[in-house]
């Protein structure tokens, strides 16, 4: 699913953590409070993926969800580091660069965002073709994740791009 909504619709229940378990101050979205966000800014920065994945992977750990004790879990959090790795990569290919990488986290949702000065909106290859080489990433994304979308800049040019995972069980 692709959209071009600041936010996915619906609700997604309540946040079993509640606004009371969280250290920061919630910021309220359609999913919940969210119970952390971490930005990395990345102008002009070299090794845009790596760094992106890195700061993702220490993000994961500090949510406690790494090291995984499960299969399931160790899968949710390389579904994580892979559209993370896509997302920045679009921007590297086809917006001159990723300007900061956003990764939001409660309960039930991970929420990431990268942030470029691009004018293009990413879309899946359709048809997609599996066997060709390049083309995948946004079908990747819109595979693994459960919402995605991009929202433009109001103040001029550039979007955010964001998808969203369910957290692990």
């Amino acid at each position: 699913m692709s959209t071009t909504r600041p936010y996915p619709p619906g609700d997604r229940g309540p946040d079993p953590d509640g606004p009371a378990a969280s250290a920061s101050p919630p910021v309220p979205t359609t999913a919940g409070p969210i119970r952390q966000i971490r930005r990395l800014h990345l102008i002009g920065a070299s090794g845009a993926v790596p760094r992106a994945r890195d700061f993702t992977r220490q993000a994961l750990r500090d949510w406690g969800w790494l090291p995984a004790a499960t299969a399931d879990q160790r899968a949710a959090a390389e579904d994580v580091l892979l559209v993370v790795s896509e997302l920045v990569t679009n921007a590297c290919l086809h917006a001159d660069g990723p300007e900061e990488v956003r990764v939001s986290c409660n309960a039930k949702v991970l929420r990431l965002e990268v942030v470029d000065l691009g004018t293009g909106t990413p879309a899946p290859r359709t048809p997609h073709r599996a066997g060709r080489p390049g083309g995948h990433g946004m079908f990747i994304v819109q595979r693994l994740c459960l919402d995605w979308g991009v929202v433009r800049n109001v103040e001029g040019s550039g979007k955010t791009v964001w998808a969203e995972l369910a957290a692990p069980g």
